[in-house]
C-alpha cells in the first residue's frame, strides 16, 4: 500500500517539470486534432477513435495522478472544442477513472503485451462497459441492459485491436524517448527486458 501512495506523489510530482508539461501540451494538441478528424460515430452510443493514443503516452510516461488530471482537462477541452451532444460530469469522471488505471499498470514498467492486455481488458470493462453505459443510458433515458450488449460486443472486438496498436505505440514512445535522451538519468522507463 505504501508503494500505491508512493506512485501516485510520483506522478503527481512529474506535473512540476517543464519538459513534461510541454509534452502533456503537445499530447493534449495531437489528442484534440485526432479526436476531430479520426473517429467515427455509430450513432450517439458507440464511437471508435484514435484520440486516447496521446492519453495513453502521457499515463506511460507521467503517471496515474497526471493520467487523471489530464484526462479531465482533455474531456472538458473537447467538448468545448467539438461538443458532442451534452456535457455530462460522468464523462469526465471515465476519464480520470481510465488514466488512473492506464498509469497505475503501465508507468515505470516494461511494455510487454500481456500487461497492455490488461490495462486494455481493465478499462473496457470497468470504464467502456460499465461506466459509460450507465452514463449514456442516464442521459439518453434507454435502458442500461439494452445499451450493454452492443457496446460489449464492440469492446471485446475491439480489445485485441486497441491491445496490438497500444503495445506497438508504447514501445515506439520508449524508443523514441530513449533515443532522445529523455530520462537519461532517471530509472522511469525500465530497460531491463529488451522488447525488439
Amino acid at each position: 500500500m505504501k508503494n500505491f501512495f508512493k506512485k501516485q506523489m510520483e506522478s503527481l510530482q512529474e506535473l512540476t517539470t517543464v519538459r513534461n508539461l510541454v509534452l502533456c501540451g503537445l499530447m493534449a494538441a495531437l489528442s484534440v486534432v485526432l479526436n476531430m478528424v479520426a473517429s467515427i460515430s455509430f450513432g450517439p452510443y458507440v464511437k471508435i477513435g484514435f484520440s486516447g493514443l496521446p492519453h495513453r503516452i502521457v499515463e506511460y510516461l507521467f503517471g496515474p495522478m497526471t493520467g487523471c488530471i489530464f484526462g479531465a482537462v482533455l474531456d472538458i477541452l473537447k467538448y468545448v472544442i467539438k461538443p458532442d451532444g451534452p456535457f455530462y460530469f460522468g464523462f469526465t469522471f471515465n476519464a480520470m477513472v481510465a488514466g488512473f488505471i492506464y498509469g497505475n499498470i503501465l508507468y515505470k514498467k516494461n511494455i510487454t503485451i500481456p500487461r497492455v492486455l490488461c490495462a486494455e481488458f481493465l478499462v473496457k470493462l470497468i470504464v467502456n462497459c460499465f461506466l459509460n453505459t450507465l452514463f449514456i443510458a442516464i442521459i439518453y433515458g434507454k435502458g442500461f441492459f439494452v445499451l450493454l450488449p452492443l457496446r460489449v460486443i464492440k469492446n471485446i472486438i475491439m480489445l485485441p485491436i486497441d491491445t496490438a496498436i497500444l503495445f506497438f505505440v508504447l514501445t515506439s514512445t520508449k524508443k523514441i524517448v530513449s533515443s532522445l535522451g529523455f530520462f537519461a538519468n532517471n530509472d522511469r522507463i525500465s530497460h531491463s527486458a529488451d522488447l525488439s
